[in-house]
Order: C-alpha cells, then structure tokens, then sequence
C-alpha cells in the first residue's frame, strides 16, 4: 500500500548558509591548496557536475529580529539524535524560505560499542546528554514555539534506549521521541526532495545514518512525493563499521574486509532489490533513473569529488555527480589506510574510521538503483520536522480562523 506523506502547505527549502558545527558535516581544515589526485589517492573531478537549480536563499538573523505574539517571532526546532550525531535546527518560515536563526552539531556517537553489548555505553550516553544540555539551552532562548526532538536507530536498538530517553527528560527537559525506521525514511525524504532532479518515473531517495540506512522509492507530485516502497537495514557507518572489526594494516586485508562489508549490505538489502528492480522494469525506458543521498558519507564523497580544500555546503548541497566518479572514489578510499584518510580534506580524524563503511553501502545501493547521476543533499531529518510542523501550525491556524468565523456569525445571527 503506497503511503503519502502529509502534505506541507508549500515546499520550504531549508537553505544554504552554513550552520555551526562540531562534527556533523565532515570537519572543517584550515585552507590549503587541493591535494594532487595521486597525493589524495582520488580520481580527479570529472568536470560535469551540475546543481540543482538555485533554491531561495535562507537569512541568518539575529535574535533581536524575532517577534511575534506579544511583539515576539516565533520560531520552530528540530532535534535529532542520531548514532553519531546530534543536530539541533531553529527556523521560522518567510514565504518559500526557512529563516535559520540557530542550529548546532556535534559527533557524540551515541551508538559507539552498541554493535557488541546491545547497549548505550555510560560514555556514549554521558557525551549525548552533554550535547542535548547545549541544545536546551538555545532552545529557552529563542522563543520556540513548537519543537519536535527524536532519536533514531541506537536507541531503538539498544536494551538501555527509554532508560536513556527517561535521563535526558530529567536532566535536560528535552522529551526525546524514538521514531521508527519507517518515520525516520518519510522525514529524511520530507527534508531534501526537493533537491531530486526534474524527471519522470520513480526515483530512489537514501539515507546512509549512523546505526541504519533507509531507502525509499518515491514518486514525485506537484507538492509532496507518495511513497512507492521503503526499506530500513541495520547497517550504518558505525554499525557496519563496529560489526566488521579493526581495520588492518595490510592492503589485501582492508579490500577483504570492505568486500565483508558489501557482502553484509547485500544481504540485507536483497528482498528490496528484487522489488527495486521491478520497479524499474514496469518504466519501460520512461526517463532516466533519479536518485538522490542524504547523509556525511554522500557530502563527504562530493567533497572528495570536487577537490574542495574544506568543507562547503554552498558547494556540496544540491549537487549532481556522475555515479562513476562516487564509484571510483569509494573503491580508492577502500584501499588507504587510517591515517592516509585522515589526511583527506573534508575527511579528518572524526570520519576516517567510518567513512569506508559508508563507501560499501554506498555502492550497494548504486547497484540496485544503477543511476548515472547521484544528488548530494546536505538537509533530511531535521528539515522533514520542521516542515512538517509549519503545515501543521498553519493548517491549525485555519481551523482556528474558521472556528471564530462561524462564532462570530452564529453570535451575529443567533
């Protein structure tokens, strides 16, 4: 049965001016000249990337521009705690744009160690609530009016997952929300579709998270995509990463264990190629096939792919690369060492260690939906929430504005 997702009143594009960061999109490096293809490893770039056509900007204000009821702006947040990650987003809608008044980030791996003892460890948990005390903080200051928080894969998984969502209530007043995969795939599709290039036919939205990977065959409307299909595996860049073990220092040691790691994705995902394929069978050459990928691995790569000396989501988010080039730089990443990735731009120590797990899945899923052309988004969870509470704070608004309508005439006309 295909699934619609709740309509928003317009699309919001969430934006592209860069957020602060403390680890979610891949570390900042002081500037320096681009690495030569055979220093780095990488295939240089093929020269025909292209971008989604340019999305309405998003302003950064400061919070004296807020106001609204009583003189006071009110703003919307979302938080998401991920495996690795913890994302706070505070945006109030203006017209087509999100105005991003705050946002921050932060790598905590929550989900470190849960591949082996099926638990949060003490440090895991200690490093998340530390983070989410930060997100508190800017969410009492900015006036937010309607905020919604989840947590994804490691406490769904984890044996001590609502004993930590009860700490964080505590500790941090912040009510966490363990969303399923299924809430988590319409979120991520809900955040960055509208980055999916024009076309007809299905098309493959993915997000490769910390502890799981959804995948999603969409169909596209005029407002919202209706989801065709989706599908949640257990492997995310830490899960598959803890899962298959220390790297080795020997080359043929490292391409075994990467070719462990395709063979694992495979595993999972085989039921849903089968229905993949499928799907492609029924388009009969109808387009050419569209798929688009939120997640570090997917920015990171594009990074790669364009030599950026550092990290820049103005350069990265909306991007259209040709599969070959997101093929070729995953296999030559699968083949460095640590420290030979640690060196990468855009790659650093925090995503060294993580990054080929994300490679494997990468080409898995390249595999079951063999487009020429993968979009790169650098939005998903967090823009689907925010989103989703606009239209449902606007379609609020009108049945309150309707309600005092039919009093007043019924107090008019008694």
């Amino acid at each position: 049965m295909a699934d619609r997702i709740p309509p928003a009143a317009r699309p919001v594009p969430s934006g592209r001016t860069a957020e602060p960061t403390e680890g979610d999109s891949p570390p900042k490096r002081p500037a320096s000249p681009a690495p030569e293809p055979e220093q780095a490893g990488i295939p240089c770039p093929t020269g025909n990337s292209e971008r989604i056509g340019e999305q309405p900007r998003v302003k950064r204000v400061d919070a004296s521009d807020w106001r609204g009821q009583n003189g006071h702006r009110s703003a919307y947040a979302a938080l998401d705690l991920g495996t690795n990650n913890c994302r706070l987003l505070i945006a109030r809608p203006s017209g087509d744009n999100l105005v991003i008044v705050d946002a921050f980030s932060r790598v905590v791996r929550l989900g470190e160690g849960l591949a082996h003892t099926g638990r949060l460890s003490q440090d895991a948990m200690d490093r998340a609530v530390a983070a989410l005390h930060v997100c508190g903080d800017k969410l009492r200051r900015r006036n937010v009016q309607l905020a919604r928080s989840v947590a994804t894969e490691a406490c769904r998984q984890a044996a001590n997952g609502q004993e930590f969502i009860d700490r964080v209530r505590r500790e941090t007043g912040i009510a966490l929300d363990i969303i399923t995969a299924k809430e988590e795939a319409r979120l991520a599709v809900l955040g960055c579709h509208i980055l999916l290039e024009p076309g007809l036919g299905p098309a493959m939205v993915f997000d490769i998270g910390g502890g799981s990977t959804e995948l999603v065959l969409i169909e596209s409307t005029d407002t919202v995509p209706k989801i065709l299909d989706w599908h949640s595996v257990p492997w995310g860049v830490v899960s598959l990463t803890e899962t298959c073990g220390a790297e080795a220092r020997e080359k043929d040691a490292r391409l075994s264990r990467y070719r462990h790691m395709r063979a694992l994705v495979d595993e999972s995902l085989a039921d849903f190629a089968g229905r993949a394929a499928t799907v492609r069978a029924s388009m009969n050459g109808g387009g050419l096939l569209r798929l688009l990928g939120t997640s570090g691995t997917v920015t990171t790569l594009a990074s790669l792919h364009l030599h950026l000396p550092q990290y820049d989501r103005r350069a990265v988010d909306g991007l259209i690369v040709p599969a070959d080039s997101m093929r070729d730089i995953s296999e030559r990443l699968s083949t460095l060492s640590l420290p030979e990735r640690q060196e990468l731009p855009c790659i650093g120590r925090e995503r060294a260690d993580l990054v080929v797990a994300g490679c494997a899945i990468l080409e898995s899923i390249l595999d079951i939906w063999p487009a020429e052309r993968l979009g790169v988004a650098d939005r998903g969870i967090r823009e689907g929430i925010l989103r989703s509470l606009i239209a449902a704070h606007g379609e609020g608004d009108r049945h309150r504005a309707q309600f005092l309508r039919a009093r007043r005439a019924a107090m008019q006309h008694p």
